[in-house]
């Protein structure tokens, strides 16, 4: 575990709630243990994990660094972990630190409602932006102008900051100061490398001067139309001058911002070497102030190399430097290892020839920056995908084949003959289990919007090479389709040489040159830009999941995608399938209900009933005929949400590259792969 800093804090000023309780608690002082809030662990990981702002009932809090997160797992002796090597190995280059590990977020399940167990544990966060305005007085101030108020154990909507003194308005003021609620004042500054501040209301209104009658100035926020953009006025109550919110939007704007400081309120630190990136106004609940950066597997059955890998990585943490003294002899090294936090839970059982093996890739030295920024500039994240698509390549082994390892379970369907030949083998996914891991996060642009995402990538602790990254674990089931690949190869290759495909390429090029960051500059958009057999399997999951969800019991936003559809590369063979699961990260997520349609009788009328609706759409014609034209950047053509769009929570690709007249044959347009269904 290293130990290496990037950012300089103060520990005095460390995140640590439970801490504080237990403090308290011993000096016999009455402490309020209420809670404000809660989170699943699918939102923690994909909309208000580190560095993000989440929404309480009555102001809103930043989930900190994963440092603050040690001093909450430092109350078990032996934090749980992940287990997912293939995902692992990738993490770990990703962020620059060989022995990572995945840990899910600090929480334990109650046996019952009124059980106590997992009290001493939560994700600490803080208070963000601590700025608040008093809703009956508009009176603007930092968090300690207020007073804090949270007394119901079981109803945290009622915590909230208070104007402890509050008069009212001018004009109807009240005769006794009473208590109003304090809401977080909305703007921030950001910047594109993930930097985030505290607007500076005193400095903003006073043109950057100090007010010249009060050291400390009372300043006040009339907001009267929210929901227009920045509509509120600043004022200064002390010197009568007043500066609205408006003039710091737009380019114009810009111009009279500060420049950043490089803060990441996250990590409680600033950037070491400064930042010299202009600011941007935002506003708390913009949907670009976090964009999480994630990587996700489907668990497969593990390869010898990746259970060598882990176990290298596990002897390696646990001994560290002792590691070299006993490599030549296994007998100690099995007795100093036994019982030890993160040691192999099964190590009597490991042979004598796997465990040098593990030892001396343990010992092996790692890889160093440059070979890692070299992998980091050619990685693809469909490599992930290659070894899921080659094991469901595979057969299992009779009826109901499961992994014990990796929990998979695996059964083959036999093809209905009235089944569309273009779909050569299905598989009911009967169980699986999906990894996904958090690696940092961009705010202004996503990730995939970015041409330097090393850069623009915000570190999620202080340490430069953290010891572990927050993951989540879902299981559920789900269906397997594979297209054959001879009669997608072909259809692809009339695609590419169709004016509809060629609109399309255009524009996303167009949309690249928008829309895209200022560092994507040196990108190539068509690298970007999805091939036609990608388009045709993402149209063919959407209409499928429309379909499956009438029939399998889950709602449609239950259901997710996971698409293996690339051409055939120097390192890797061709795919055209696609996987239709439901997963949960808080139970088994197998009801049965989705695997029951991979029957082939219900296959069929799943499949044929999913490609005779996208023939047909509320929207049609214009729906049928969209295809974008020059100025226009949009990147579906024949979909809409009357058709094929689907939640935000099934598409992988937010709705973008879609369109029917590539599944099925649309009036005037002859390129559906399915052709024409009757």
């Amino acid at each position: 575990m290293t130990t290496d800093t990037r950012f300089v804090y103060d520990p005095a000023t460390a995140v640590d709630p439970l801490g504080d309780a237990e403090k308290e608690a011993e000096k016999a002082t009455k402490y309020n243990r209420a809670k404000v809030g809660s989170g699943r662990p699918s939102s923690l990981l994909y909309t208000y994990g580190p560095g993000a702002i989440m929404d309480l009932p009555q102001f809103t809090i930043m989930p900190t660094g994963l440092d603050d997160w040690d001093r909450i797992w430092r109350r078990r002796d032996n934090p749980p972990e992940i287990r997912a090597p293939r995902l692992r190995d990738v993490v770990a280059k990703l962020l620059r630190s060989r022995d990572v590990r995945l840990r899910p977020h600090p929480n334990q399940a109650k046996k019952i409602s009124f059980s106590t167990e997992g009290n001493d544990l939560g994700v600490p966060a803080r208070v963000f932006p601590q700025w608040m305005r008093c809703t009956g007085c508009d009176m603007l101030g930092s968090l300690s102008q207020f007073a804090y108020t949270n007394t119901h154990p079981f109803r945290a909507d009622l915590a909230c900051f208070e104007h402890a003194k509050c008069t009212g308005r001018a004009g109807n003021r009240s005769r006794k100061p009473v208590r109003r609620t304090a809401v977080p004042a909305r703007y921030l500054l950001a910047c594109v490398d993930g930097h985030l501040d505290e607007f500076p209301y005193d400095e903003w209104v006073h043109h950057w001067s100090p007010c010249p009658n009060a050291e400390f100035p009372a300043l006040k926020m009339v907001d009267r139309t929210a929901g227009k953009g920045a509509s509120a006025v600043i004022g200064c109550e002390s010197c009568g001058t007043r500066r609205p919110m408006n003039e710091a939007q737009g380019e114009a704007g810009r111009a009279k911002l500060p420049g950043c400081r490089g803060r990441h309120p996250h990590l409680d630190a600033f950037e070491p070497n400064g930042c010299r990136n202009e600011t941007r106004l935002m506003l708390v609940g913009a949907s670009n102030l976090w964009f999480p950066a994630t990587q996700s597997i489907i668990v497969m059955p593990e390869s010898q190399q990746e259970t060598t890998g882990d176990l290298a990585v596990r002897i390696r943490t646990v001994l560290g430097t002792r590691l070299a003294k006993y490599a030549d002899d296994l007998d100690t090294l099995r007795d100093v290892l036994e019982g030890k936090p993160g040691s192999p839970p099964d190590l009597a059982t490991i042979p004598d020839d796997k465990l040098a093996q593990a030892v001396a890739a343990a010992l092996a030295p790692g890889e160093s920056d440059e070979e890692l920024d070299r992998w980091r500039e050619d990685w693809d994240p469909v490599d992930l995908l290659v070894p899921e698509w080659q094991y469901l390549l595979k057969d299992p082994l009779g009826l109901r084949h499961e992994d014990e390892a990796s929990g998979l379970t695996l059964s083959r369907r036999e093809r209905d003959p009235s089944l569309r030949p273009q779909i050569t083998r299905v598989l009911a996914v009967e169980r699986l289990r999906k990894v996904n891991a958090l690696v940092g996060f961009t705010r202004i642009d996503d990730m995939d919007r970015v041409g330097d995402l090393s850069r623009r990538l915000v570190p999620l602790a202080r340490a430069e090479r953290p010891a572990w990254t927050v993951a989540t674990e879902d299981r559920g089931e789900g269906v397997f389709l594979q297209l054959d690949e001879s009669a997608v190869a072909e259809w692809e290759a009339k695609v590419e040489r169709d004016p509809v495909w060629l609109a399309h390429r255009e524009a996303h090029r167009r949309n690249f040159e928008r829309r895209f960051s200022e560092t994507a500059k040196v990108v190539d958009p068509d690298t970007r830009l999805r091939p036609p057999r990608y388009w045709l399997v993402h149209t063919f999951a959407h209409v499928l999941i429309r379909e499956m969800a009438m029939k399998c019991g889950y709602s449609a936003a239950s259901l997710s995608e996971r698409l293996y559809a690339w051409p055939e590369t120097d390192s890797r063979p061709a795919a055209a399938g696609l996987l239709i699961c439901t997963t949960a990260s808080d139970s088994d997520g197998t009801l049965g209900g989705l695997v029951q349609l991979s029957e082939p009788e219900r296959l069929e009328r799943v499949v044929s009933g999913a490609l005779y609706r996208a023939q047909r759409c509320s929207s049609d014609p214009i729906c049928a005929m969209r295809t974008p034209q020059d100025a226009e950047d949009f990147l579906h053509g024949a979909a809409c949400h009357c058709c094929a769009m689907a939640s935000e929570t099934s598409c992988e690709r937010a709705n973008r590259f879609l369109d029917r007249r590539f599944l099925v044959d649309l009036p005037g347009s002859g390129l559906g792969f399915f052709g024409r269904v009757d």
